[in-house]
């Protein structure tokens, strides 16, 4: 699978090159919320009034990218989270109007594919339209998916890509779990808060995908696996599974993207997977820039892609040592809440 074209919306202005260019926001608290850019240009006035804050994110992420590659055969995304808010202010509407006249908005962007639904609608796209909602693996399966599509020739480029938005109700339920840090943290002091939790964020991230290489394709995303409810050598033994059936050595992996989120109870694994495994290898991290969400691999593939092609990345996302060499092999690790893996593997191609 090739990237042709990508897009995003982040805590950080990753919509344009500023990412690459300016300093980068310093957020503070447990609420990354993204910066969003003007949308008066691509969504009619009328629309985005009773947009949502995920359906405008991913339609402002995404329109773009399918204006630019008008003849994709379908729309994957994946998510967790995206479509909760207009979810509660619809139930809520129930309790407050006495199950009376709701207003249908809320309803209809109230459910997770509404953003893949909103994509399809307003570009016309009647092909393939799915969204994966799997807690952590929701990009994964969105991946496979594309895999799966690419592989049976019953398509051959695709908008691929994920979607959360935090929601003061998962927000409150989650801190009331423990997920989110009590303390005061900051984007510069976060990995390095040695405190249980993380801080909380949100993101559109969307992709163009094709099933052959072409004179446009930026990287390949080579391979995707997951794995579930697993101890440590459990996900050695599939990374190495994973690695060995795409012919791929574990010393040819020079840079890793793992998920450091600054969580003292989870960190470890991200830990254990470079000293044991990829000693040797370049780490970059991002969650310190964006936060912690399910599909935040998606934000990762993202990095990976601007790594590959010759990207001078921010000094913030660099954990280890100085890059000597241009990246090749690329492997992205994250876990959700030490109970979900997914890995990633991507390659360059110039």
């Amino acid at each position: 699978m090739f990237i042709k074209d990508l897009s995003c919306i982040s805590a950080q202005q990753t919509y344009d090159d500023a990412f690459f260019e300016i300093e980068l926001r310093v957020n503070t608290g447990n609420r990354y919320t993204a910066l969003e850019p003007g949308y008066g240009n691509l969504i009619p006035a009328g629309l985005l009034r009773r947009m949502g804050k995920a359906v405008r994110m991913g339609v402002g992420a995404g329109l773009p990218l399918i204006q630019k590659n008008a003849e994709l055969d379908g729309i994957i995304l994946g998510t967790a989270n995206g479509g909760l808010e207009d979810c509660l202010k619809f139930l809520n509407q129930i309790v407050d109007y006495n199950e009376g006249t709701l207003t249908p908005t809320n309803f209809v962007q109230s459910t997770p594919n509404a953003v893949a639904g909103n994509l399809a609608l307003m570009s016309k796209n009647t092909g393939y339209n799915a969204t994966h909602v799997n807690k952590g693996l929701a990009f994964e399966g969105a991946l496979m998916d594309a895999f799966l599509l690419f592989d049976e020739g019953k398509a051959e480029s695709l908008l691929l890509g994920s979607i959360e938005e935090i929601s003061d109700y998962n927000y409150n339920i989650d801190m009331l779990a423990g997920s989110w840090k009590k303390e005061e943290t900051t984007s510069e002091t976060l990995l390095n808060s040695a405190t249980p939790g993380t801080v909380c964020g949100e993101a559109a991230v969307m992709f163009v995908v094709e099933a052959q290489k072409s004179v446009d394709s930026l990287v390949e995303i080579v391979d995707v696996e997951q794995i579930s409810y697993a101890d440590k050598d459990k996900v050695k033994e599939k990374l190495i599974y994973f690695l060995s059936k795409n012919n791929i050595e574990l010393s040819e992996i020079d840079t890793l993207i793992l998920g450091y989120s600054g969580d003292s109870r989870s960190d470890h694994w991200y830990n254990w997977l470079h000293e044991n495994l990829f000693s040797e290898s370049v780490v970059y991290n991002y969650k310190n820039l964006v936060g912690e969400f399910p599909t935040a691999t998606a934000f990762a593939v993202w990095m990976g892609v601007h790594i590959l092609t010759g990207k001078k990345m921010p000094d913030e996302t660099l954990l280890t040592k100085v890059v000597k060499r241009k990246s090749e092999k690329i492997l992205v690790y994250n876990h959700h809440k030490g109970i979900q893996h997914g890995f990633i593997l991507m390659s360059g191609l110039r």
